[in-house]
């Protein structure tokens, strides 16, 4: 394919461990191009981390990769999904309706499904409000005239058959799993470890290639990246394993990527104290002032509304993380936020 990086999104079913299948689905106009999602046996049926977007094309590949392992969507028992995420959680409740497979999900995003799920609820709402107080009304408003307000499609914002606590054992027929809350790409993320085979199935918290997204939700908490971090370092306390990441190949060491995630922010917040000492008070003004992306690329280059929101709000995150440590005053002045010196 040219790019080694963009292998992991070749369809098919790919063993990363014994009873193990690692299985890209594909995504539709998205930059992260694919999500893994992970077939484990499971006695006579199949349990499947995170379950994809509900998509013709998925649902095909999908049948297709569990047809080279011997088995059928009929086959799935149960989805433990990461987070909810459309890309992770529609296709599962998709085929919940169709075959009767369980659905379980992190407790803390019952936020997220019930603004989902609310007949009046509009696309991006919290984002939008967001931006108006990171004094970013030049993207509120390229944002706002860019959603799409038509009819909305089928509709798979609905509850999971268990909601699944902080630290909950999970026994599958040939190994245990033990589900851990991992607060910070959305409030309820999960990762699914299991502790004798050293894996962990990590959703979106850890990925190998790229950096999360923080807070990107309908119902985010007031400090996203700070608990993003304290994730970050939960996960590295633990013995290190191997990493089964919802976006990009499977690697050797969850540590390893950990302890770049986290010098990657420690260099972000640097970089964000510096632009406000030097007069950026708002988050708008900050994240214009900075680069982006692996290739440095200012904030007019990001291009789309889009992610010059996502840019917009990551700042936010950070500038907040250094005001709750003291590095910055943060106050509001006309319903938007402004960040100074200490």
């Amino acid at each position: 394919m040219g790019d080694s990086r963009h292998e992991w999104i070749e369809p098919g079913a790919y063993e990363v461990a014994p009873g193990v299948h690692r299985i890209p689905l594909p995504l539709p106009n998205d930059g992260l191009r694919a999500v893994n999602v992970y077939a484990i046996a499971d006695g006579d049926t199949l349990t499947l981390v995170d379950g994809g977007w509900a998509l013709d094309e998925a649902r095909e590949q999908l049948a297709a990769a569990l047809r080279q392992i011997g088995a059928g969507l009929g086959d799935i028992s149960r989805f433990l999904v990461t987070h909810a995420h459309r890309d992770h959680y529609t296709q599962a409740v998709a085929l919940r309706r169709e075959f009767g497979s369980k659905v379980l999900l992190g407790e803390e995003e019952r936020h997220t499904i019930n603004a989902l799920a609310d007949p009046g609820h509009r696309p991006l709402a919290k984002q939008i409000e967001l931006l108006a107080e990171c004094g970013a009304k030049p993207v509120r408003d390229a944002v706002i005239a860019a959603r799409d307000d038509g009819p909305r499609g089928p509709h798979f914002w609905e509850e999971p058959d268990e909601w699944i606590g902080e630290s909950t054992d999970i026994t599958l027929a040939d190994r245990p799993l033990r589900a851990l809350a991992t607060p910070g790409h959305t409030r309820g993320h999960l990762v699914f470890i299991d502790d004798d085979a050293a894996l962990m199935f990590a959703g979106d918290h850890v990925l190998p290639h790229i950096t999360p997204s923080i807070g990107f939700e309908q119902a985010p908490t007031e400090t996203p990246l700070r608990d993003y971090l304290a994730s970050l370092r939960l996960v590295r306390a633990l013995p290190d394993m191997r990493l089964l990441p919802a976006h990009g190949p499977a690697t050797d060491s969850v540590h390893q990527r950990v302890d770049e995630l986290l010098d990657h922010h420690d260099s972000r917040l640097d970089a964000m104290a510096a632009v406000v000492v030097n007069g950026a008070s708002t988050a708008y003004e900050a994240a214009r002032a900075l680069t982006w992306t692996h290739r440095e690329r200012s904030f007019d280059e990001l291009g789309d509304p889009f992610n010059q929101m996502l840019a917009v709000l990551e700042t936010a995150a950070h500038l907040d993380v250094l005001s709750l440590q003291g590095k910055l005053v943060k106050e509001t002045v006309e319903g938007v936020v402004h960040y100074s010196e200490a």
